[in-house]
Formats: C-alpha cells, structure tokens, sequence
C-alpha cells in the first residue's frame, strides 16, 4: 500500500482536537483537515485527493451535497469517501441518501479506519480502470462509453499531442507528466463546461472526450485555446521565439522539433458507417493523420456521408 495518499478531513468547526490528523500522518498519509466544509469542493477541484473522510456526526445539506457532487462528478466520483458516523446513528443511517463508499464509527477504532481505507483503495483498483497518472477513466470505460454513444448524435473525439515524445526525451518523464496531467485537466474541464459528456485516458499521450455532436467542434476549440494558452510556459523565450526546440534522433542527429500541438480527430456517432466499437478507432484512426499534417493545434471532424 502506498504511504504517501493524500487524504481530506472534513469536519464540523471545533468538530476534531487534530488527533486523527496526526494518527493519519504517522502512517505516511498526507492530511489536509478542513472545518469549513463550503471550501471543500474548492479545493478538491484544485487538488484532488485520494480519499475524504467525512465526519457526520451532525449530517446536513452542506455535508450531503459535497458527496453528490463527487458522486455525480465523472472526474471525482472515484474518489472514496468515507463516513465516520456515532455508533449509535449507524444503524438508523439513510444510506441511499449518502451515497457512501463505506464509513466507521466514532468513537474511532484506528485500526478500523485504516483497514477501511486500504480496502476502498483496492476495492476502486478493482471495480474502475482509471489511469493513475491522470485518474481519468481507461479503455475498459472508454469502449463502454463509446459503443453507448453507437447511433446518436454525439461525437467521440481521440486527442493526442504532436511531437510528444520528442518532449519526453528532451525534457524528461516528470515534465512529461505533468503535461498529461495537464491535458487531462482541460479536456475534463471542457467537457465539463458543455454540460454533458464523458473524458477518457487512453494512454500516454492519447485521451478521448464524448459530447454532443453540435458541441464537438467547441468543445474542440476551448481545449485548443486552452492548451495554446498553457503550453507556452513549457518552453523557453529563445524556443517560443524560434517556434522550435533542439532534439536528436536515435542516430544522434539534430533535429527542429516544432512546439508540441494538440491534434483531435471527431468521429459523429449518428453516421451510418459507425455501426460498431472498432469502426470509431478505424475512422479516427483517418482523421488523426490528417490532423497531424499541421504543426498546429487543430481538429478535424469526419463529415463525409
């Protein structure tokens, strides 16, 4: 079990003397207490945790809708929450009400807690194939979402980054990630603010994102926007002024490897010759060489009939 999760505590104010924060940071876990529960949300959305423990000892609308949102949430609703609730409420608990993961009874058992703990974190590795890097959903999830998309007017859209692993190799796999985690980050933010959709993590450098087909080619040109805008920090005042950076090849050569784009092809899911899984990957498979003929960022959607 890894040792550096990161956990919120949410408690009411004056609700906890920092002793279960301090039980939780001696067994490595990184702790962050919060007694002003309208402020969670800020943060998870910031900072997104690997665990909340809530305290409901006065469970209340605030309270219950902080779980909702996660729940309702397909970015955050992995992430486990755990009740801690009195002995003596637990049994008379409206649980279709608070959609739990699990909970424990105060007054605390710490073994307790931290078996609860250990078992959501294997329990989710188990149930959901979210990549860990970005903790968006994985191909078990994307084909769900895709062959649900089969015959309606919504388009599934395969994003990747141009010359991203010339990055890799010039930067470094921790630079790397964090630009996946960044990608991530605004692909869900996109979908999200189209009020509808699903965002995937195929791997490495490919992500897949599905909204309704007349938000496709929005939703496309927010995530450019956004990328262009951020992804000028990555390179330096000589690069950006240039347009490109210096690589080598495998055979040592030097190379001008343009600043990294985003390219993202769109696959409507009402058209007649998407009649399966496979046949979406095929087409996209199409676009994605025409989209990277650009060194810029670009999308390009299938509208042959």
């Amino acid at each position: 079990m890894r040792t550096n999760l990161r956990i919120i505590v949410v408690t009411s104010p004056n609700g906890g003397d920092g002793s279960l924060e301090l039980r939780l940071q001696s067994k490595g876990y990184q702790v962050v207490t919060l007694d002003n529960p309208p402020s969670v949300m800020g943060l998870i959305y910031s900072d997104p945790p690997d665990v909340v423990l809530m305290d409901l000892a006065t469970p209340d609308q605030t309270l219950l809708g902080i779980i909702r949102s996660l729940k309702d949430d397909f970015f955050f609703s992995t992430i486990p929450v755990i009740g801690m609730i009195p002995e003596w409420a637990a049994e008379g608990f409206d649980w279709e009400e608070y959609p739990l993961d699990d909970f424990v009874t105060t007054p605390l058992s710490y073994r307790d807690l931290f078996t609860r703990i250990a078992l959501s974190l294997r329990r989710l590795r188990r149930v959901f194939d979210n990549n860990p890097l970005t903790r968006l959903p994985g191909n078990t999830s994307i084909q769900r979402a895709i062959e649900h998309a089969v015959g309606k007017p919504m388009g599934v859209c395969y994003v990747d980054l141009n010359h991203f692993k010339q990055y890799n190799d010039v930067y470094g796999f921790a630079h790397g990630d964090e630009v996946i985690r960044m990608v991530a980050r605004i692909i869900a933010n996109a979908v999200k603010e189209a009020g509808e959709g699903f965002a995937g993590h195929i791997g490495g450098d490919d992500f897949v994102f599905i909204v309704p087909l007349e938000q496709a080619e929005a939703v496309s040109e927010r995530i450019i926007a956004n990328f262009t805008a951020v992804v000028s920090e990555l390179f330096n005042e000589e690069e950006k002024a240039r347009g490109f950076y210096v690589a080598h090849d495998r055979k040592g050569n030097e190379e001008r490897v343009p600043l990294m784009g985003v390219a993202i092809s769109i696959v409507p899911m009402d058209s007649p010759k998407i009649g399966h899984y496979a046949k979406v990957a095929e087409v996209a498979a199409e676009l994605k060489k025409m989209a990277k003929k650009s060194h810029r960022s670009c999308y390009v959607m299938d509208r042959r009939k």
